[in-house]
């Protein structure tokens, strides 16, 4: 019996039988892992148009978080204290 060489074993096949997958073929079995790693954000077109890159993005993104940062205080309002006076 002749030996595969290494450099056969590795390439790919023109087709592919689905006896050469013993365990089966699974559809979507990669998904949830995908989705989970994916950091992928789809802008409407709209949005595209005044950004001209991932960076001006990032930096209008970054400074309305740092403007929600310095403009939001707790309030007792916010924290449930004006229902205890009303009681």
């Amino acid at each position: 019996m002749k030996k595969i060489s290494q450099k056969e074993k590795d390439e790919l096949r023109a087709e592919y039988k689905r006896s050469d997958f013993p365990e089966g073929l699974v559809r979507g079995k990669y998904v949830k892992r995908m989705r989970e790693s994916s950091n992928i954000v789809v802008l409407k077109p709209e949005v595209a148009d005044v950004f001209p890159n991932e960076e001006a993005v990032n930096r209008a993104l970054l400074s309305l978080i740092e403007l929600a940062h310095k403009t939001t205080r707790i309030t007792k309002r916010s924290i449930g204290g004006a229902k205890a006076v009303r009681r």
